[in-house]
């Protein structure tokens, strides 16, 4: 019992990292061993995501009917999307920086590569039509989040347009999301195992590959992050959020490390949410609104990895670079970022609809795909935390202009 006491006694984030380090060590060193600790990782990953959908749909719904004024759903639903637009932006602008400045894509071996299926991306129709769901049971299982966004929303604003008759039913959503909230925390508990496991396994199956065949990629999404995420992210967050940047990543870190070892926003959410709460000072409100719309459509790491692996292709192939080119890059760049799947990988798979903008044509976009692929699971550890930090940010300024933000639970000390 005494052992137990002092593991709980150290800090989450201490013991998330050290199993980090200690995940390294083995796949580095004992790469044989890494298959037989896998299971950890599953069952911790499982944990997280069964937890995603209903966290998405309760959360949400509970969060519009705590704002009893349904005209602020619009202003706050307006100005979290023109953040994580301009976010957007900014990282598709700084992955084609990085790519212009380091060129990792010239002299790529892309003739040795083995062509991956890609299939057609969505069209911009199919994405927007699939927002609404023909079976909200269907949405649910398959884990449609744009759909479940929607629904959430629906039913929020409905609960409150209800008003007295529906005070039961918002009061049932508070409790459930309450309910949630503890099991994350349950789960939360659970982080350090996970995380060993999964990083074992990443390092197990690449090796140094990562670093030696595609290692000016990797310098360049590892450089794209932390300029986005130091650079961007903390003026966002000492101008328009008004704190300190400092308190703010100190407070992030267990959801930080949780984007880096389950590659994905949407397994990231349940522990953001948390974070938001007990070491920001987000009010129930606000987190429980932009998070979950953030998962879908917050992708800073994929809109600077889209941007820098559009230019990388582009380099490798040997296509020349005008202004239009680069026009259409960040644009299509930006828009498909926002259409991307929450899930690990995803963005590689929407560089077709960037690079059939500029004229490649889709058996070469199969190539740098085949390439990349191999060594993608770091690669994309790596580019999903500039995503769970902006959405983070933007839940962080949205706050302050809202008046949710407690300034005490963000400037205390967090040893939790």
């Amino acid at each position: 019992m005494t052992l137990l006491r002092g593991w709980f006694a150290i800090p989450l984030w201490k013991r998330v990292l050290a199993a980090l380090a200690l995940g390294l060590l083995l796949g580095a060193f004992w790469p044989q061993a890494a298959p037989y600790v896998q299971f950890l990782g599953d069952l911790f990953v499982r944990a997280i995501r069964m937890l995603v959908v209903p966290i998405v749909l309760v959360t949400i719904a509970a969060g519009i009917t705590t704002l009893g004024d349904p005209k602020r759903i619009g202003g706050i639903g307006g100005r979290t999307v023109a953040l994580f637009a301009f976010t957007t932006a900014i990282a598709v602008s700084v992955g084609m920086a990085v790519a212009s400045l380091i060129r990792p894509g010239e002299g790529a071996p892309l003739g040795t590569a083995t062509a991956h299926a890609i299939g057609d991306p969505p069209t911009p129709y199919e994405q927007l039509i699939g927002i609404i769901p023909v079976n909200i049971f269907d949405a649910l299982a398959r884990g449609d989040m744009l759909a479940i966004i929607f629904v959430a929303i629906l039913l929020g604003i409905g609960t409150l347009l209800a008003g007295e008759a529906g005070k039961p039913f918002a009061d049932l959503l508070q409790a459930a999301t309450a309910v949630l909230l503890k099991i994350v925390g349950l789960v939360m508990e659970a982080t350090p195992f996970g995380v060993f496991a999964l990083i074992a396994n990443a390092v197990a199956a690449n090796g140094a590959a990562v670093f030696v065949n595609v290692g000016w990629l990797a310098l360049a999404v590892v450089l794209g992050s932390a300029i986005q995420i130091l650079l961007v992210h903390s003026l966002i967050l000492r101008f328009l959020a008004r704190v300190p940047v400092r308190h703010f990543f100190r407070g992030i870190i267990d959801a930080l490390a949780v984007a880096f070892s389950t590659a994905s926003s949407s397994a990231t959410l349940p522990v953001a949410m948390r974070v938001a709460e007990k070491n920001l000072g987000i009010g129930r409100p606000i987190y429980s609104t932009v998070l979950p719309l953030g998962a879908s459509i917050g992708k800073d790491g994929t809109a600077m990895y889209v941007g820098l692996l559009s230019l990388f292709s582009l380099q490798a192939l040997g296509v020349p670079m005008t202004p239009v080119v680069y026009g259409l890059v960040l644009l299509t760049g930006a828009l498909a970022a926002f259409g991307t799947a929450p899930v690990p990988s995803a963005s590689l798979f929407m560089l077709a609809a960037v690079l059939s903008s500029v004229g490649v044509p889709p058996e070469q976009t199969a190539l740098v795909v085949g390439f990349v692929l191999p060594f993608d699971r770091l690669l994309d550890m790596t580019r999903t935390v500039p995503s769970a930090s902006a959405n983070l940010t933007v839940a962080t300024t949205v706050a302050r202009w809202e008046g949710e933000l407690d300034d005490t639970i963000l400037k205390a000390p967090n040893d939790d």
